[in-house]
């Protein structure tokens, strides 16, 4: 289930970002991470989104309810009607499907209700099964950028992905 995070989900979102593991595979999320970085994440949230600038919510466990990851779309621009997409999972759920699945919501979203015509990412190369993520979504690798970002003081590259309307519209049509 996807939802919109809240201030009680601090410290569980600290304690699942807390891991090295996580950060090693984002470019935004840092380690360690505190509460006081959940906090001051989840609190600008509503703003973002209210300015269509971001769209972060919660993966949860059906059952249950609790968080197991994120998924959000950035860089949403009206003008180019497109947008980045993003993600993460705890460690505990990884290779459970719920990035996918979430992820394919998300999309959903993207191209029928806000009406973007694109939306891409990237991961980096020593993390090929978030590009097996984005393969299953029906995106298509359309490049690789050298030391194209600064990560802990080095420069690393990026594996780049995009998926178009037209693309997934095309693959229900089969």
């Amino acid at each position: 289930m996807l939802r919109a995070l809240v201030p009680s989900d601090a410290p569980e979102l600290a304690r699942l970002l807390n891991d090295r593991s996580i950060s090693a595979t984002t470019l935004a999320i840092p380690f360690p991470y505190t509460r006081k970085d959940a906090v001051e994440w989840i609190g600008r949230q509503d703003m973002d989104r209210k300015q269509g600038k971001t769209f972060n919510l919660a993966i949860t466990l059906r059952a249950d309810g609790r968080l197991a990851g994120g998924v959000g779309l950035s860089s949403v621009s009206a003008e180019h009607s497109r947008a980045e997409l993003g993600y993460w999972v705890a460690k505990e759920f990884w290779a459970r499907g719920y990035c996918t699945e979430a992820c394919r919501a998300l999309l959903s979203y993207a191209f029928r209700t806000l009406g973007l015509q694109r939306v891409y990412a990237s991961h980096f190369p020593n993390n090929p099964a978030s590009g097996r993520v984005m393969e299953k979504l029906g995106m298509k690798r359309e490049g690789y950028l050298r030391r194209h970002v600064r990560r802990r003081g080095r420069y690393v590259d990026l594996v780049c992905y995009g998926v178009l309307a037209s693309d997934l519209r095309a693959r229900k049509d089969r």
